[in-house]
C-alpha cells in the first residue's frame, strides 16, 4: 500500500516532469533543418531580408535554416503553405506588409491572416524609393504630379504584386495628388524594376536594394522616399512628405510567423536569437544595404503592429475601391 508520504512525492515528482519538458523542448530545438517562406520573387529585399536572418540562425545553432521561395498572388501562395504546415518550428512564414492588408483585399482566403499564425517578431522596417524613368520629364515630386495630371490613365506605375507596400505607395499618390496612373503587378520587385528601366513602366516605388544603384548608374531618376525621414543612405533625397504629399507614408516590413498552435518556448527561443542576430555588426551592415532598419519587440507586439496596418490600409482600401479578387 502507498503511503501519503510516497503519493505526495509522485505528484511533486509529475509536476516537475510537466513544469520542465517545456523548457527541456526548446533546448533541443532545432534537431533538423528550418525552413523559412517567402511570398516574392528571389534577389528582392524580402529574399535579401530572410536569408540574412537564415544565415545568422544556422550559424548559431548548426542546423540548416532554408530560405523557400514561393512568390506569387501576393504573398498568399507561401503564406497559405505555411498555414497548413506542421505548428513544431521547422516551417516559420516571412510576412510582409501584405500580410496586414491581403484579408482586406481578397473575399475569400484559403487561410486567416489573425487566427492561422501566431507572431514572433517584427525584424525590418524598409524605405521604398520613388522612381521614374529618364523619359519622364519630372525632377520633383511637384513636377510629377503636374505631369502625371494632364495625364490621365497613360502612365503606370509597377509594384511587387496586388496589395504589396509598393502597390499601396501607389495608390495613396494617386489618391493624395488626384492622379489617375495606371498599376502593373508583378511578382516581386525585382522584374517591375528590369521593366521600369527599359521604359515599359512610368515609375514604380521601388526598394534601395535595386533603386539606389540604378540612379547612381542613370538607369532611374530618384524623386522621394516613402518613410516619415530621410534614408541616411541617401540623405539628399527628400521625403515624399517634404516633396509635396505632406503626410505620406509607407513602409515595407518583414518579420517571422508561426503556424498557431507552435509551443510558446520556441516562439520565445524564436525571438530572443532573432533579436540577439539583429544587433549583430554583420546583421546591421546587411540589413542597411537594403534600406532596412533593424526593428525588435515582443510576439504580441509584432501582433498589435498587424493589426494596426490592417486597420491603417482598410480606409485607404475603401476610399480608392481597391479590389483584387
Amino acid at each position: 500500500m502507498k503511503t501519503p508520504l510516497f503519493r505526495f512525492s509522485a505528484i511533486l515528482f509529475a509536476y516537475a516532469v510537466s513544469f520542465s519538458a517545456p523548457v527541456a523542448f526548446a533546448q533541443q530545438y532545432p534537431t533538423k533543418p528550418i525552413r523559412i517562406l517567402v511570398g516574392f520573387a528571389a534577389g528582392g529585399p524580402s529574399d535579401v531580408a530572410a536569408r540574412t536572418i537564415g544565415q545568422k540562425l544556422t550559424e548559431k545553432w548548426g542546423q540548416q535554416v532554408i530560405v523557400d521561395i514561393r512568390p506569387g498572388a501576393a504573398g498568399n501562395i507561401a503564406t497559405e503553405l505555411a498555414a497548413k504546415s506542421p505548428p513544431d518550428g521547422y516551417t516559420l512564414l516571412e510576412p510582409a506588409f501584405a500580410h496586414a492588408v491581403n484579408p482586406v483585399l481578397y473575399s475569400k482566403l484559403p487561410f486567416d491572416a489573425a487566427k492561422d499564425f501566431a507572431p514572433i517578431l517584427l525584424f525590418a522596417s524598409i524605405a521604398n524609393l520613388l522612381v521614374v524613368h529618364p523619359s519622364i520629364p519630372a525632377t520633383s515630386v511637384k513636377e510629377l504630379l503636374a505631369f502625371a495630371k494632364t495625364r490621365p490613365n497613360q502612365l503606370t506605375f509597377g509594384s511587387a504584386g496586388s496589395g504589396t507596400a509598393s502597390h499601396f505607395a501607389g495608390e495613396l499618390m494617386n489618391m493624395m495628388g488626384g492622379l489617375k496612373v495606371t498599376h502593373i503587378p508583378y511578382k516581386g520587385l525585382t522584374p517591375a524594376h528590369v521593366d521600369t528601366i527599359g521604359g515599359q513602366l512610368s515609375m514604380m516605388f521601388d526598394g534601395i536594394v535595386t533603386g539606389v544603384p540604378a540612379v547612381k548608374a542613370g538607369k532611374l531618376r530618384a524623386l522621394a522616399v516613402t518613410t516619415k525621414t530621410r534614408w541616411r543612405g541617401v540623405p539628399d533625397i527628400p521625403t515624399m512628405s517634404e516633396a509635396g504629399l505632406t503626410g505620406f507614408e509607407v513602409n515595407s516590413w518583414y518579420g517571422l510567423l508561426a503556424p498557431t498552435g507552435t509551443p510558446r518556448d520556441i516562439i520565445t527561443r524564436l525571438n530572443t536569437e532573432v533579436a540577439r542576430s539583429l544587433r549583430e555588426p554583420d546583421a546591421r551592415e546587411r540589413f542597411s544595404t537594403i534600406g532596412a532598419e533593424p526593428m525588435g519587440g515582443t510576439p504580441e507586439e509584432f501582433g498589435d503592429y498587424i493589426k494596426s496596418e490592417t486597420v491603417k490600409w482598410a480606409k485607404v482600401i475603401k476610399a480608392a475601391n481597391i479590389r483584387v479578387d
